[in-house]
């Protein structure tokens, strides 16, 4: 197959499996087979474009023209190959996870779980090879849409509560800040195509550069830029495979994809680094440290791992406007060891919650003696997050601070290892907890001491593999985090790898 072949395929693949997963619905088994054949053939496919991928002979599909000058069009290149190869490879583990977790929870809907997941990963891959800003927007928008329906899954009231405000930031800032980013990118420059170097240097002054960076950092919500951060807590009413989804497989990602995509493609990292983005570096620090103490006061398990995903993407948008090649090296690592890391995380506590009905970090006392294998995963994701060696989450850490050093920011510097702290503050006492916690026999979250049913340790064999294998991830990533900036470097324009 061609490199154009490999590309739709990539995003019609997921697109048909959504299409089968509807008409096998009557059938179970048919259904999750359909789902996981289409995930393996997925990461097959997107293996294959990043195997084969050549810059030079990369080719530019042009899809439709909806406006004069808004061409849809699609063009593989590295950031977007890298956020593609996460998503589709997380796929099927996350698929995996999902049907040991929602047949284990007796789940409704189960049909349209599964096609609405499929719909996202569609979305997501167009995201990843949009050619421009506006095929881009289209798909952002696609992908806000299809997750609605998972958000909403259990339809109790807070769910309906949690996915309408889901909704509301997700849409309220793409037709505002972002679509008004995009008409103003494009009156200035002329086009919206994705260039190498950029396409606003000397379009518009250093100060309107810094309102427009700032107008697409709160325009690409899914960024989960504080204080526009809200709907990331209140989506945690979902089932917890679309948890894992929205914080490591396509959400979020695409959020902070779309801002490193910006940074690279229509702006130029140059362009940044020389001030645009100065503004903007105190409000992702900012964020990164509020977040983190507000993770830190949070009982609930999901919400915990929540606030710690909007701190941890703060860390994209503070490499974004830093504005160096190192620094942008570091946010594209922090896509890929953040999902490895923090979808171990997701997957730990939804696989507590089957094995416990337990949900929140004071409950989970003791709880390890049943789950050792789950709560050692638990443990190497948290780590990870925290970005210690010799675990990948080290590389985008240490990349920042390089970076952070080589522009004398040294409360930047002071800031990221506090921020260091306080990861280890709100994810250390789970694994304590839960592996070193003694609850009184009277303690009514102590567990039964059978091993059969709810509530009593047992895990279902594919809710505990999936963690297991991507905690062994976070381990590998930190040998190939060289090959994925060796991958990364040229679109990037780093020259002497670290």
């Amino acid at each position: 197959m061609t490199t154009a072949d490999l590309m739709l395929t990539a995003i019609l693949l997921p697109l048909a499996a959504a299409l089968l997963i509807a008409l096998a619905g009557r059938s179970p088994n048919l259904r999750e087979a359909v789902t996981l054949a289409a995930a393996a053939g997925l990461a097959f496919t997107v293996w294959q474009l990043i195997a084969g991928f050549d810059a030079g002979t990369a080719p530019t599909i042009a899809l439709a023209q909806i406006l004069p000058g808004f061409t849809l069009m699609l063009r593989a290149e590295p950031i977007g190959l890298v956020f593609a190869g996460v998503a589709a490879g997380l796929w099927g583990l996350n698929s995996l996870y999902s049907i040991g977790y929602m047949r284990a929870e007796h789940a409704p809907r189960q049909t349209r779980f599964y096609a609405c997941f499929a719909l996202a990963l569609s979305a997501a891959m167009a995201i990843a090879m949009a050619g421009n800003l506006a095929t881009l927007f289209v798909a952002y928008e696609a992908l806000t849409l299809v997750t609605y329906p998972l958000v909403v899954h259990w339809q109790t009231e807070g769910a309906i509560a949690g996915a309408r405000r889901y909704l509301a930031y997700l849409l309220a800032t793409s037709l505002v800040p972002f679509l008004g980013a995009i008409l103003w990118t494009w009156s200035a420059a002329g086009t919206l195509d994705f260039t190498a170097g950029g396409i606003l240097d000397g379009k518009l002054g250093d100060g309107a550069l810094t309102v427009l960076l700032l107008l697409f950092a709160y325009g690409v919500g899914k960024a989960a830029l504080m204080p526009l951060h809200g709907w990331l807590p209140a989506a945690m009413v979902a089932p917890t495979p679309v948890s894992a989804l929205l914080h490591a497989v396509a959400v979020v990602k695409a959020g902070v994809f779309t801002l490193l995509k910006i940074a690279v493609y229509i702006f130029g990292i140059d362009v940044i680094g020389r001030g645009v983005g100065d503004v903007l570096i105190v409000i992702a620090a900012a964020s990164v440290i509020a977040a983190s103490v507000i993770a830190m006061t949070r009982d609930d398990l999901k919400a915990r791992l929540a606030y710690s995903t909007v701190a941890q993407l703060a860390m994209v948008t503070l490499a974004v406007a830093i504005g160096s090649p190192l620094a942008i090296a570091a946010g594209i690592l922090q896509l890929v060891m953040h999902a490895f890391g923090k979808i171990t995380l997701f997957f730990g506590a939804g696989a507590i919650q089957v094995a416990t009905h337990k949900k929140k970090l004071s409950e989970i006392a003791g709880i390890g003696a049943k789950l050792p294998l789950l709560m050692a995963s638990f443990l190497v994701g948290a780590l990870s997050v925290a970005g210690l060696p010799p675990l990948g989450g080290m590389w985008p850490k240490f990349l920042l601070l390089e970076a952070a050093s080589a522009r004398d920011l040294y409360l930047l510097i002071g800031c990221l290892g506090l921020s260091t702290l306080l990861t280890l503050g709100y994810l250390a006492p789970i694994f304590i907890t839960a592996v070193f916690g003694k609850p009184g026999a009277e303690d009514p979250h102590a567990l039964p001491h059978d091993d059969h049913g709810h509530g009593s340790g047992h895990l279902p064999l594919l809710a505990l593999i999936p963690p297991v294998v991507t905690a062994l991830g976070c381990l590998v990533l930190f040998v190939a985090a060289p090959a994925i900036l060796r991958f990364v470097a040229p679109a990037i324009g780093l020259g002497v790898l670290p």
